[in-house]
């Protein structure tokens, strides 16, 4: 609030001392002997100024209309405007008339010149207002621009916290259900499970923190995830990695690669008999990333809007506005394919 009062102080002594140069140029311009009472007149209209201003405003505070305001309450600002000049043009003219501050042998009466004085100066009233009015609207716009661009990083900060705590019990329930399958028949393994889930679930804790992350650590996240899904299905599980090195550090949203490959895996392993390949692939395409997971399987009608594919739409949607594409569907009779076209982070 100071800072803003000091801003306003500055520009108001400034504006009228800018004034006062440009009265005095174009009058040694055309006149090239100005007479004595020339500068304590300008010195008196610029502190008169001055001070009129600084009451219209305040003035303007008090009665709330200080911009923006509603069309219907023009008027007022304008009959403000008005009032305030003809006591600028009064008090200039009556204490130039006490203090003598005329040209002698030209005794102008006071009348005369408090018309002249409303003539020449409600312009500069009128170009003041203008100023004031327009400085306020533009702060209002910026204000208002930065309060909305908070708003909607709020709102986007709290969508993504929703779907990543609804992906993350998720992928936990399957973790935990494969280990079970092993604590019986292969302890040994079952440990070395263990050890391969509290690595995903360290890096789940550490990528909750961000938006983004590098397919490296996205891709280390779905090796130990797929590794605990191969303690279910043993042989029946195939996975193939076509993985261009240069797409290693691009940045990708986490947990979102885990979610294609473990939908890839239930509707691929978990809804058929016999053997499931998957087979994940980036590669650099026109500039974007493009990720794929392959399964051998059908896709049904009903699997295209399922919560995962959902997800995983709602994130692209609120990450990359528009500018990300999803799309699942069958490229071969027994193949399914999820593919995701993403920008490359700078």
């Amino acid at each position: 609030m100071k800072k803003h009062s000091s801003l306003y102080w500055i520009c108001q002594i400034a504006g009228w001392f800018s004034y006062g140069l440009t009265i005095l140029f174009f009058a040694s311009i055309l006149d090239k002997e100005l007479n004595p009472v020339f500068y304590p007149r300008l010195a008196l209209n610029l502190a008169i100024g001055i001070l009129i201003t600084h009451l219209l405003r305040e003035t303007m505070h008090r009665i709330s209309l200080r911009p923006p305001m509603p069309s219907n309450q023009w008027w007022k600002l304008v009959l403000l405007l008005f009032a305030f000049s003809i006591v600028n043009s009064f008090s200039t003219s009556y204490l130039a008339d006490v203090l003598k501050l005329y040209e002698p042998g030209r005794n102008i009466p006071l009348s005369r010149r408090f018309l002249f004085s409303i003539i020449f100066d409600t312009p500069i009233f009128l170009v003041w207002m203008s100023v004031y009015v327009l400085w306020h609207y533009i702060e209002f716009t910026n204000t208002e621009e930065i309060k909305k661009v908070r708003l909607e990083t709020m709102i986007k900060e709290l969508e993504l916290k929703t779907i990543k705590s609804q992906i993350n019990p998720h992928f936990i329930f399957n973790a935990l259900n494969s280990i079970r399958a092993l604590v019986d028949e292969d302890p040994q393994r079952a440990r070395q499970a263990i050890t391969e889930l509290s690595n995903i679930l360290r890096s789940s804790i550490q990528v909750d923190k961000v938006e983004i992350t590098s397919l490296e650590k996205e891709l280390d996240i779905v090796k130990d995830y797929l590794a605990l899904e191969y303690i279910r299905f043993a042989d029946r599980l195939k996975v193939v990695y076509e993985i261009e090195p240069k797409t290693l550090a691009n940045q990708v949203p986490p947990m979102m690669l885990q979610t294609l490959v473990e939908n890839a895996i239930k509707h691929g392993l978990g809804k058929q008999l016999g053997d499931c390949t998957i087979k994940i692939i980036s590669k650099l395409e026109n500039d974007k990333l493009v990720l794929i997971v392959q399964n051998t399987g059908l896709l049904q009608p009903s699997e295209k809007d399922g919560f995962g594919l959902q997800s995983t739409r709602e994130r692209l949607n609120i990450l990359y506005r528009g500018q990300a594409i999803f799309e699942i569907y069958q490229c071969e009779p027994n193949e399914v394919t999820a593919k995701l076209v993403i920008p490359i982070s700078n």
